[in-house]
């Protein structure tokens, strides 16, 4: 089995277990929805139900932590590092509000035989890489506007970029998408 795969799906049980709501983002969500590339790690969206020093005792007594101490890093930057067997696993605390859409629009996929996991939406993937704006997501942005367009809800990926570019007091958020929807 993949060991990305594998992390995912560790990660999964634990969160099933605590019932906590999540989606699988990123490059693992990519091979879903755009055009595949390799992926080193694993990054999971999930939901902020727990208090943050509980959900970081949670996952860290599971889990290696990647960073000295992972509640105060948790508390600046809203991401749980871990090491899962050999695969970084990266967690980020979902925006309220925001993660109630997250979480209804992310379907199940099987992963491998027998083996489910939550994977977010094409128009989620969208928003996650159109905030971050590194150029390997605008590419990445084309390639799920070039398989997934006749299927995407253009409203709701624009509302929400609007939303966090406001909050974030960066207008180029909703630009990286429009540039690239403007390119298909």
């Amino acid at each position: 089995m993949n060991p990305q795969i594998k992390a995912a799906i560790l990660m999964h049980e634990l969160l099933e277990t605590h019932q906590l709501k999540y989606a699988v983002i990123e490059g693992i969500a990519l091979q879903f929805w755009g055009e595949p590339r390799f992926t080193r790690d694993v990054d999971i969206t999930v939901e902020g139900r727990m208090e943050l020093p509980e959900l970081v005792k949670l996952f860290t007594e599971t889990y290696k932590s990647r960073v000295p101490d992972p509640l105060k890093f948790a508390q600046a930057t809203r991401m749980i590092l871990l090491q899962v067997e050999e695969v970084n696993v990266d967690i980020a605390l979902a925006f309220p509000g925001y993660e109630e859409d997250l979480f209804r629009n992310a379907p199940i996929f099987e992963v491998e035989q027998g083996v489910e996991l939550r994977i977010c939406s094409a128009e989620d993937l969208i928003i996650h890489k159109a905030v971050v704006g590194r150029p390997q997501d605008l590419s990445d942005i084309k390639s799920i506007i070039y398989r997934q367009s006749d299927d995407l809800d253009i409203k709701y990926i624009r509302s929400w970029l609007g939303e966090f570019a406001d909050a974030l007091s960066d207008p180029t958020i909703l630009d990286r998408f429009d540039t690239a929807w403007g390119d298909r």
